[in-house]
């Protein structure tokens, strides 16, 4: 059943509800016009409400539309609004009969023109250079030789051919590309999460892990390069472990990435330059280091048999090193049969001398039991004299050893110490007391040697720029500033125009140097 539009019994106009009048209206105007892009200043944007959802208006000079930004949709946007940014909303137009206004439903957002693009892309240049992420002192330098280059850019454009071709010409090394779009709404989340990728790549991945990382992309406008200053591409580079080089557009393009790169190359090609040295180059330097090494390895070691054989001449020959030890050793030799025959002969006069025989024997055995003899009988007497003495010695210790004699030798210690402390507490005070009075005397002596006497007695002390005491006219010029120490304080001044100098002292003539004196003159 439908609702019909009722008659008045005194007129034949159709009555409609204001809910009848409302949908029709959305209705017409959802049908007219369905997906528009509108271009106007935002107005009114407070951020999204607490339910996610963002509400604000349009407006040029002459008119002002409400707009209103789903939730879903507002995670979603590449750019967001803000209070008097121009922009351009594409959406869909239509009515809320709540409040009988017309209003767009947003679906995307981007800036009304490059001079929005580069007010938005100045404030998020200052806003991530405030957070130091563009200071030169946490760029790193690039590896001089580096075994495998990342690179993040298009798979099917110039820029990586020409970057390998480069690459293969300079010092062909092993290039990973990491496929990513350089132009579009994706290309910030894209390139973010390759250099990401990078970073984590590690040895149980089974992938070589890039030493350099190159971000490349060709020439373009504004608007095509405008991936590349996203903040999520910006703080993956500054949080990238692998050093980054930017080839990011030509030489006079400019982007957030190259402000945060470690290396910024004009080109694609120059980027590749910068990654690896010319093969070519190395190995002629290896070559010219490789011939001076043997240049220096052969005039050293003709250096060093020109020595030898400087020294071999001033060596003198085995026969006059060996001439006095050989005329020694035949000295020694025709010595020899002389003293055998010399030692022989003592040899037998002594041996001849002892006469031997079994009766001489015989009295020195029994000699020798005698003295063991009595030697056994002194023997228990000693040895009993011998204890008698060790016990009379314990008995003298042990009678000194008693708990008398230690508490007495105790009570004698602690006199002693008792004096020794006494002794120590009086010098100690007498030596504080002697240190007291030439601290004293010390402090006179500067009061009476400082310039602040000088001062009490109305003088002054002038003093130039560079704190150092001012002691002749000629050495103040006309605007010096100048500081002046009273007793009481200081002030500063500045010396006026030209004033009466006092004429230089005079020079005193040069001396003659003093004669050497006499040794023997002590004046």
């Amino acid at each position: 059943m439908t609702d019909q539009p009722q008659t008045d019994s005194s007129s034949n106009v159709a009555e409609f509800s204001v809910s009848e009048i409302s949908g029709a209206l959305k209705r017409m105007v959802e049908d007219a016009f369905g997906h528009v892009r509108v271009r106007g200043e935002v107005s009114g944007y407070r951020g999204p409400h607490s339910s996610g959802h963002a509400y604000f208006a349009l407006k040029d000079d002459r008119a002002r539309m409400e707009a209103v930004i789903w939730r879903g949709v507002f995670s979603k946007l590449k750019f967001l609004p803000q209070e008097g940014l121009e922009i351009i909303a594409t959406g869909k137009l239509t009515t809320y009969p709540g409040s009988s206004k017309y209003q767009i439903v947003i679906e995307s957002i981007e800036p009304a023109g490059a001079g929005a693009l580069m007010a938005l892309l100045e404030e998020r240049k200052r806003k991530l250079a405030a957070e130091g992420l563009f200071d030169d002192a946490r760029k790193r330098a690039l590896p001089y030789m580096p075994r495998v280059i990342g690179v993040v850019t298009s798979p099917t454009g110039a820029v990586i051919r020409d970057i390998i071709h480069r690459i293969s010409d300079r010092f062909p090394v092993h290039v990973i590309v990491w496929p990513v779009r350089v132009q579009g709404e994706t290309t910030g989340d894209e390139v973010s999460a390759a250099v990401r990728g990078f970073n984590t790549i590690s040895e149980s991945t089974g992938l070589p892990r890039p030493d350099v990382l190159i971000v490349a992309r060709g020439g373009g406008s504004l608007e095509d390069l405008w991936g590349f200053n996203d903040e999520a591409v910006v703080r993956a580079v500054a949080a990238s472990e692998i050093p980054v080089i930017s080839a990011v557009g030509h030489e006079t393009d400019w982007t957030l990435i190259d402000l945060v790169a470690d290396r910024r190359a004009p080109t694609p090609t120059g980027a590749a330059e910068m990654a690896v040295p010319v093969k070519a180059d190395l190995e002629a330097a290896v070559a010219r280091l490789s011939a001076r090494l043997k240049g220096a390895i052969s005039r050293e070691g003709e250096r060093k048999r020109q020595a030898l054989r400087s020294l071999a001449r001033a060596l003198p020959s085995a026969d006059q090193l060996l001439a006095l030890p050989r005329r020694r050793f035949d000295e020694a030799a025709s010595r020899l049969g002389r003293a055998l025959t010399a030692a022989t002969q003592r040899k037998r006069l002594t041996f001849n001398a002892l006469r031997l025989s079994p009766a001489t024997l015989e009295r020195r055995l029994a000699e020798t039991g005698r003295r063991a003899a009595l030697s056994g009988e002194r023997l228990p007497g000693v040895f009993l004299a011998m204890v008698r003495g060790q016990r009379n010695r314990f008995d003298r210790d042990a009678a000194r050893i008693t708990p008398a004699a230690l508490n007495q030798r105790i009570a004698h210690g602690r006199e002693r110490l008792k004096v020794i402390e006494h002794r120590s507490d009086m010098l100690i005070a007498t030596r504080l007391e002697r240190a007291g009075q030439k601290r004293t005397q010390a402090e006179r002596l500067l009061e009476t040697l400082s310039y602040r006497a000088v001062l009490d007695r109305g003088f002054a002390l002038v003093r130039g720029p560079d704190s150092e005491p001012l002691k002749r006219a000629s050495d103040i010029q006309p605007g010096l500033e100048l500081q002046i120490e009273f007793a009481d304080g200081s002030t500063r001044a500045i010396a006026a125009g030209d004033g009466h100098k006092s004429p230089p002292p005079p020079r005193a003539p040069k001396s003659a140097p003093p004669k050497k004196q006499d040794q023997g003159s002590l004046f």
